[in-house]
């Protein structure tokens, strides 16, 4: 078992900066591929990006590319997820996963662990 908790979500004005993290219970946290996912209300919870378990590899959803940054800490048991130039569309829930792999999916039901959020709210 993992228990992943977000932190860092908030209030931003369009085109602010955030940094997310997600710290991880689990001292393999190494042996896990890792995702980023987010929900905005009444929508379908999306893709935003993964990063295998060196890191090595980062893949991001078309809508962030270019703004959003993933990156982790193996040794700190950290995911981080770097959000710049924010729009008002970014206005979600974000969610860290862990999947029991050390390669990447796109697909949420891919992911074995989930956090329970952290709120990021884009004003205009």
């Amino acid at each position: 078992q993992v228990h992943l908790e977000e932190s860092g979500g908030g209030l931003v004005q369009a085109g602010g900066s955030l940094r997310l993290s997600c710290i991880a219970s689990r001292r393999t946290f190494s042996n896990y591929a890792m995702g980023w996912f987010r929900q905005a209300p009444g929508k379908e919870r999306e893709f935003v990006s993964a990063i295998s378990w060196s890191g090595g590899n980062t893949y991001y959803a078309d809508s962030v590319k270019g703004r959003f940054t993933i990156s982790r800490d193996n040794a700190r048991n950290t995911l981080y997820l770097q959000m710049n130039s924010l729009e008002p569309e970014d206005t979600a829930v974000y969610f860290c996963a862990a999947r029991v792999s050390p390669g990447h999916s796109t697909d949420r039901g891919a992911y074995d662990y989930w956090g329970q959020g952290t709120q990021v709210t884009v004003s205009s």
